[in-house]
């Protein structure tokens, strides 16, 4: 399924920084970012589930906030781009 994950860490501090940096590479682990806050992750239910404990372990829920869009398998008659940073399609081929 294709989840849409945004997020918003709260960087007035150090640790709201450190926190921003390992949300960024935690979801980075599951999918692709498509704009600053905001990723494309294909995954299964238990991948999925995985990801969201451990965003949630990260983050400080007075502070930063995540969202969640699970927008299921049948995804790409659901999403459009228009502009510039043309994501990649995360389940087409992959030529080396």
């Amino acid at each position: 399924m294709l989840v849409l994950i945004t997020y918003d860490v709260s960087t007035v501090t150090s640790s709201g920084q450190r926190r921003l940096r390992q949300v960024s590479k935690m979801c980075q682990n599951y999918g692709q970012r498509v704009q600053n806050s905001v990723f494309e992750c294909i995954v299964d239910a238990a991948q999925f589930a995985d990801l969201r404990l451990k965003l949630i372990d990260i983050i400080d829920s007075t502070e930063d906030s995540l969202r969640f869009y699970r927008l299921g398998n049948n995804h790409k008659g659901k999403v459009e781009h228009i502009g510039v940073k043309e994501a990649i399609d995360l389940e087409g081929t992959l030529i080396l």
